[in-house]
């Protein structure tokens, strides 16, 4: 599959966008760049797009997106990751490496990158292991990682955490060397055993074994004095708990160069949906008490967490469509993140888009070292935007799933907002709130 050539396009007039700040103005794409900036701009032969009532925000960028392939195709592919990705506003997914085999040599992420560029919908940025098979034994070949044509600046082996201490310190102290960032996944393997969902008393109910929240924030609380002794960049991932949030905000305050993320399902849902025995519900780490969603509402609020990550983890429908113990761990999210995001955070008036700009896009864009992704709405920067409605609310349902696999736990479940438009460096990825056939394309 090919996409258009941007230089080829004609120049799209989008009139009438609303910018995170708050202003109403028009911008003009061509060659692949916001060309102009301002009100009752024209453009001969351009194509128009009436954007009235509809907030512009930079391409949304996902720290955290599995698109399982090579080796996991009949969860996800990097295409179907990627319509999926266009679907919810993003034009940049990182993609973790629990892949088979797994991306901890320059190859597999060389291959990763090229499949995304196939696809065309997104920008796929690999993330490299940071120990080889993510066994969390030696380290992987971050050097050579770091200096292929994917240039990875971030390593994590998510899905297992690298729980050796030594292993920890001496993947902080490679990564320095290129400006890379550890990005952890925060789970002491001992404490959680045979875990189903969060300890407490709806686990004790249940009958169900707990995942307790120190499990996590033991974790984070080595790491980041770990990164502090180093002198090192580290990332916490889908941080879940309120103990967490006030490492975090300690570490912070203590000058640590740590960065952390929220997933959308973290914000919004608890443990009470495991009380229906649900495997949609079923999620690493788990869904937590109501006390741990208001904490880190108020951390994402207050900036102690930087960014909103999806943890987008698709699975095949016999890996949920069984009881509770034997299903998966994981939910799709690539679609709903924004939707959900202002549900949870914008609609309570704790975030302004100008946050979740910041939040979705030009922070994990950053911590992620991309240039060309998350940047401001203005001249020459990248036509890489989305043009989202927040006025309607729907109940989302399956037709609104553009990836391979079905286990989001928000069907049935009513939503605010659309994606309306998505455009990835000028091409038009979404129209009208449907997904683009890029095959259609002209090359």
């Amino acid at each position: 599959m090919t996409r258009r050539d941007d230089s080829g396009a004609s120049p799209v007039l989008v009139r009438g966008a609303r910018l995170p700040g708050g202003e109403t103005t028009d911008l003009i794409l061509a060659d692949g760049r916001i060309d102009e900036v301002g009100s009752g701009l024209s453009r001969s032969g351009a194509t128009v797009v009436d954007a009235d009532g509809l907030v512009a925000l930079p391409g949304l960028v996902d720290l955290h997106t599995h698109l399982r392939e090579p080796g996991y195709e009949a969860s996800e592919t990097i295409l179907t990751g990627s319509r999926a990705a266009a679907a919810g506003g993003y034009t940049t997914v990182f993609a973790m490496p629990n892949t088979s085999p797994v991306a901890d040599t320059a190859g597999v992420v060389e291959q990763e990158l090229a499949l995304g560029e196939a696809a065309g919908y997104v920008h796929v940025q690999p993330i490299g292991a940071v120990t080889v098979g993510q066994k969390g034994e030696r380290l992987a070949e971050l050097g050579a990682m770091a200096s292929s044509r994917a240039r990875v600046r971030v390593f994590s082996d998510d899905g297992f955490c690298v729980f050796d201490p030594l292993i920890m310190r001496r993947a902080l102290e490679y990564v320095k060397a290129f400006d890379g960032v550890v990005a952890q996944h925060a789970q002491d393997p001992r404490l959680t055993e045979g875990a189903q969902m969060n300890e407490g008393t709806v686990s004790a109910e249940l009958g169900l074994a707990g995942w307790p929240a120190v499990a996590e924030e033991s974790i984070i609380a080595r790491d980041v004095l770990l990164a502090e002794h180093v002198g090192s960049r580290l990332h916490v991932c889908h941080l879940s708990t309120a103990g967490s949030v006030d490492i975090i905000r300690w570490a912070k305050r203590r000058g640590v160069d740590v960065t952390a993320e929220v997933t959308p399902h973290h914000l919004l849902l608890t443990e009470e949906l495991v009380r229906g025995y649900d495997p949609r519900f079923k999620v690493n780490p788990p869904l937590r008490r109501d006390e741990d969603v208001r904490a880190v509402r108020e951390g994402l609020a207050d900036g102690t967490i930087d960014i909103v990550a999806t943890d987008h983890a698709p699975h095949p429908a016999e890996a949920k469509s069984c009881e509770w113990q034997a299903a998966a761990n994981g939910m799709v999210g690539l679609e709903s993140a924004l939707r959900v995001v202002q549900q949870a955070v914008v609609d309570t008036g704790m975030l302004t888009w100008e946050d979740v700009a910041r939040v979705m896009s030009t922070a994990p864009a950053r911590i992620g070292r991309l240039a060309e992704a998350g940047t401001d709405l203005v001249i020459g920067a990248p036509a890489s935007l989305t043009l989202y409605d927040p006025a309607p609310s729907a109940v989302f349902t399956r037709e609104d799933l553009r990836g391979r696999s079905t286990n989001s736990p928000y069907v049935g479940r009513e939503l605010p907002g659309s994606v309306r438009w998505t455009f990835f460096r000028g091409a038009v990825t979404v129209a009208e709130g449907a997904v683009v056939d890029l095959a259609e394309v002209p090359a």
